[in-house]
């Protein structure tokens, strides 16, 4: 083959390739077949207004940029979704137990300020979760405040004996779990504000400093929701202290355990224990206060029939939840009343004979404690006191909800913390005075005395009048306000005149209110017939 042949050849195998060239960048410029197939998607709220730009970078507003790339993040989430978990079945547990205590979760306080700090802190918990990948300076400054406000509070609660004392364990868990808590939602602030900043620097490029109007919306309704919070732990911590300061407060005589040394109740008794001419013990008058702690409402009477030698002796005590005493465990019942001072007065080594003096409602109690020690009672003596028909109206569940909702609010010191600053009302007043009614204890027991009226202290006190000696002698002293108002109580106060055969007196004093006591007549009255039955 000559050598022109084959430069011929080769200039043929040329234009062939650049033919090929050529189709090559035909192909170029078309799209390829799979690129071509796939379909073209209508344009929404989430496709670019702009290309990519060709720095690798994501836009800040990117789904994909988010803390919940890391997994300590997303631990952490999950973490605090277990512990609103065991936050709310606690507060199950304290929210049954303020109508029936489970076993060894009774508390010789009120309960409320356990289910207050529960509560806080399931509000609390439910706050960090719905906000918790927009972490912001607000929240996490609002949760420090509100755990350094919860330690002071665990703090006063363990320094405090008596505080501590009614507490008990589950109060001092409650509080320390609340403290605890408000510290890890502070921490996970700031871890959450840590990942957000990573994931911004690695995959925008730089740290985000605006917030979108979602964001900005969220921020406003978690800074509000936080303000109430801090106010709600403020005045749980002044309610506290105010607590403290009445805890401060010693009574007369002593607090004795009773019921298996669950609670303690306190007794006292004033004067010597004297004798008649045949040397025969003269009866002790054992009081029973009404709707009201004795302190406040028959203290100055018996003092005063004290003092003037009308009575030699006399003991009083405070049912549980009122006054000096420790709050029953749920439910609580007349009769388990009746039997909590049978006890106590055992510890005591008091003995008796006794007079059984009491008013209002009180007088359901001395009727039940009479039945079961008739043969120490040697007169039973009523003023005013309720009759057992009435039970229907102190257990009317209307009552029963407002004081579930007065108790729910009590440890707020709604009331008790203006009264206290601006009223100058004190401890005292607190304690077992005007202002009582505004104590948690009070209000709980009240409630365990709604609870049972129309069952369990209805038949107790049935039960009572069955078993009631026939040879007790009985004084019935009534209200002439009360049986001028209403001939139904009048009726009642007749059918109370027949509860034994032995009918001293009864006694309608004219223009003495409830605490017949409060007017001249009804002392002159009430010591007259003190002294006809200390006689007999």
């Amino acid at each position: 083959m000559s050598l022109w042949g084959s430069k011929k050849k080769t200039d043929d195998e040329e234009p062939a390739r650049d033919g090929e060239e050529q189709h090559e960048q035909q192909d170029e410029g078309r799209p390829s077949p799979r690129r071509a197939e796939r379909p073209r998607r209508d344009p929404d709220e989430r496709t670019r207004l702009l290309p990519p730009g060709d720095d690798g970078y994501l836009d800040p507003d990117d789904p994909a940029v988010s803390p919940y790339n890391l997994w300590p993040v997303r631990a952490l989430r999950y973490i605090s979704v277990l512990f609103l978990m065991i936050s709310f079945i606690w507060w199950v547990l304290l929210f049954v137990a303020i109508f029936v205590s489970p076993p060894s979760m009774n508390t010789r306080g009120s309960g409320f300020f356990d289910f207050s700090y529960t509560t806080l802190t399931v509000g609390n918990l439910i706050i960090a979760i719905l906000f918790f990948a927009i972490p912001s300076k607000v929240m996490e400054i609002s949760q420090m405040v509100i755990a350094l406000l919860l330690l002071i509070d665990m703090i006063i609660i363990l320094a405090v004996e008596r505080l501590r004392l009614e507490e008990g364990w589950v109060g001092i868990a409650s509080v320390v779990w609340a403290t605890v808590m408000a510290m890890y939602n502070v921490t996970t602030d700031r871890v959450v504000a840590w990942g957000k900043k990573e994931e911004e620097e690695r995959l925008t490029g730089r740290k985000e400093t605006r917030r979108s109007l979602r964001e900005w919306c969220a921020v406003l309704t978690a800074s509000v929701i936080m303000v109430v919070m801090i106010i709600i732990t403020v005045l749980l911590t002044a309610t506290l202290i105010l607590r403290s300061r009445d805890a401060s407060l010693e009574p007369e005589g002593k607090r004795y355990y009773v019921d298996g040394d669950k609670y303690q109740v306190h007794l006292a008794c004033r004067g010597n224990i004297t004798t008649d001419f045949e040397g025969r013990k003269k009866p002790t008058i054992l009081i029973e206060a009404g709707e009201q702690p004795f302190e406040d409402t028959f203290s100055d009477f018996i003092y005063g029939a004290y003092r003037n030698g009308t009575i030699d002796r006399y003991c009083y005590w405070d049912r549980p939840g009122i006054a000096f005493s420790d709050n029953a465990p749920s439910p609580h019942s007349a009769g388990m009343s009746a039997d909590a001072l049978s006890e106590a007065l055992a510890v005591a080594g008091e003995k008796g004979p006794w007079i059984l003096v009491s008013n209002g409602i009180g007088g359901l109690y001395s009727r039940i404690f009479s039945s079961r020690h008739f043969r120490q009672v040697k007169a039973l003596f009523l003023i005013d006191a309720l009759h057992e028909d009435y039970l229907g109206e102190v257990g009317n569940p209307k009552r029963g909800f407002l004081l579930w909702a007065r108790g729910i609010i009590a440890p707020l010191g709604i009331q008790r913390l203006p009264a206290a600053l601006f009223k100058g009302r004190t401890r005292e007043d607190r304690v077992y005075g005007t202002s009582v009614y505004q104590s948690g204890k009070y209000i709980k027991a009240q409630l365990q005395e709604n609870l049972v009226a129309n069952s369990l202290t209805k038949s107790e006190v049935g039960s009572a009048r069955l078993i009631q000696s026939d040879q007790t002698p009985l004084v019935v002293i009534s209200s002439g306000d009360e049986v001028r108002k209403s001939a139904e109580w009048e009726d009642k106060q007749r059918d109370l005149s027949t509860l034994t055969e032995k009918l001293v007196a009864w006694d309608v004093v004219n223009g003495a209110p409830h605490e017949v006591w409060r007017t001249e007549e009804g002392v002159r009255v009430i010591e007259r017939r003190l002294v006809e039955v200390l006689e007999m």
